[in-house]
């Protein structure tokens, strides 16, 4: 018999916080919060780990940093250190061409 695939529920950032206040502040034990939300240990920990990981934005200027931002970030710097590469690699090509041409006095 397979068991029947159970409806995923989405729970919001204040709803997520709302948990782990509950274990944290409260001191309720992690089980007695899980059952009671009908949550797993593991999604448990995993929104523990993710409010550890970016806990400083609350402390920030703005203290909102979201995810798409942080992404968009993350992006930027990949985007930039690519462009670092490629001028990089025209500058290496130009280099080599203007010494070509020299070689056969074309400059």
């Amino acid at each position: 018999m397979s068991k029947a695939k159970a409806k995923r529920r989405h729970h919001s950032p204040e709803q997520k916080l709302a948990v782990r206040r509950e274990h944290l502040l409260d001191l309720k034990p992690t089980s007695e919060v899980c059952e009671r939300h009908g949550i797993g240990p593991g999604m448990f920990y995993e929104w523990q780990r993710k409010l550890f990981e970016n806990g400083a934005t609350a402390f920030t200027a703005t203290g909102k940093t979201s995810s798409r931002e942080q992404q968009l970030a993350g992006r930027v710097e990949q985007l930039e250190a690519r462009i670092v590469r490629k001028d990089a690699v025209i500058a290496e090509i130009s280099e080599d061409l203007v010494h070509l041409k020299k070689e056969h006095g074309e400059f």
